[in-house]
């Protein structure tokens, strides 16, 4: 048994969560491993979600577990100001010959928060030191998740994550999201329709002028504001018009990083590559907090002038290359790689995507999409009380043994990658009994 008190709950301000509504009726995990957790009253409850979009190579992995035990009984810090140790130069090494082109050099974050930030002062910077200075606005997309920094709830565009906090980053304008019901519900895959929303780049040009413009950041599959998949040709049609005006494309892929879609990266899936990419989550199987910015060669190489006692950008974080993370990272990559984790969810995603279009004609289902190993179920709201009847569905999973994600009234998936034919079996029947309740 793994029974576990409940603990006095009121000190803890819970992340993203209705903390009265939890604390009245609270869903607590005990523990975990491969495709499941365990409740405090021991029951099973299989991982749809894996966890966060993050435990892409399943729960509490031996390999993992015995390198960050090694780690931190060898060396628990060191600094990376000025200083350093050999950890993250052999992880940056490793990661650069995963990335496609010349995505070749990394800086290191603690977050996909912290990379999305990172990324966006990247930029800035860059066209500063090339004279470029006038360059500053930056372009998100409505319905864009880019973390939770000011910089990253600038350019996102989910407007309750935004409108608390004021006027956020100046010069900032955003894209229109491609998510359209009357067009592409029930899509396999990419959308057909939809690619003509990228022109809507040039019009944003043509009102601020490419002389003012940094930068373009999207997620490749919009994941956070429930799984928006980029219609046939809009990734590549934002790559042209970039390229047209000297804009940098920045590719967040904090969710489809690391096996997600069936490759290592959406870059890879999509065939566009970026000039900015980042990472967190997959990348340690969300054992020890680690993010990623990747930047491509000619990036780097611009702040690479001037006297060589110069610090070339005034920017870092104390944990950036941890040697716990660094240790992760690396047993998670061996995982990924032994196990063929990439190829094993690409040759699942078929069977994944004929099991979640099962559930199309089910009560209040108005749309279902996927791509790899991502679905969302979008659910008709109850009039008058959005959000309700997917936070009620992921309740009950919950109770039925599943974990799902809720965000409106959309729910997620995204289990780990190690997920067999009988556990998308499981999820989708427990997923069916909830739906049929209404």
């Amino acid at each position: 048994m793994t029974t576990i008190d409940s603990p006095d709950m009121d000190a803890f301000w819970m992340p993203f969560t209705a903390n009265r509504q939890f604390k009245a009726k609270p869903r607590l995990m005990a523990s975990a491993k491969d495709m499941y957790y365990t409740t405090i009253d021991d029951r099973p409850v299989l991982d749809g979600t894996a966890g966060l979009w993050c435990v892409n190579a399943g729960h509490c992995r031996e390999k993992i577990v015995a390198a960050i035990h090694k780690q931190v009984s060898t060396l628990d810090f060191a600094p990376t100001f000025q200083m350093g140790h050999p950890a993250p130069f052999a992880l940056a090494d490793r990661l650069a010959k995963m990335l496609p082109g010349d995505l070749n050099h990394v800086f290191f974050t603690n977050s996909g928060s912290e990379a999305v930030d990172t990324a966006l002062k990247i930029a800035l910077a860059y066209h500063r030191i090339r004279g470029e200075g006038t360059r500053t606005r930056l372009i998100g997309r409505e319905r864009g998740y880019h973390g939770v920094g000011f910089g990253g709830i600038s350019v996102g565009g989910i407007a309750p994550n935004r409108k608390f906090f004021g006027s956020l980053l100046p010069g900032v304008d955003h894209l229109p999201h491609t998510h359209n019901l009357g067009q592409n519900a029930f899509s396999r895959g990419q959308p057909q329709w939809g690619a003509h929303l990228a022109d809507e780049l040039e019009r944003i040009v043509t009102l601020h002028d490419a002389s003012n413009i940094a930068a373009v950041i999207v997620e490749p599959v919009a994941g956070s504001t429930g799984v928006l998949i980029p219609p046939q040709g809009y990734l590549q049609k934002l790559r042209a018009i970039c390229d047209k005006y000297g804009i940098l494309l920045i590719f967040d892929e904090v969710i489809t990083g690391f096996g997600r879609l069936g490759t290592g990266f959406a870059t890879d899936y999509f065939g566009v590559m970026p000039d900015l990419m980042t990472v967190a989550k997959g990348i340690t199987n969300a054992t020890v907090p680690m993010g990623a910015v990747f930047a491509r060669e000619g990036i780097y190489d611009a702040f690479m002038h001037g006297a060589e006692n110069a610090i070339e950008l005034f920017h870092g974080y104390t944990y950036s290359g941890h040697p716990l993370a660094c240790a992760a990272a690396q047993a998670t990559l061996d995982i990924y790689d032994e196990e063929g984790l990439f190829d094993r969810a690409k040759n699942l995603a078929g069977y994944w995507e004929d099991a979640v279009h099962s559930l199309k004609g089910l009560p209040n289902v108005i749309d279902i999409r996927n791509i790899g190993l991502i679905a969302g179920i979008e659910l008709a709201p109850i009039p008058g009380q959005p959000g309700v009847r997917a936070y009620d569905a992921m309740v009950s999973c919950f109770e039925q043994g599943l974990l799902v994600r809720n965000t409106a009234d959309i729910l997620a998936l995204s289990p780990p990658l190690i997920i067999e034919k009988l556990h998308i079996d499981r999820l989708i029947e427990i997923l069916s009994n909830v739906l049929k309740q209404g």
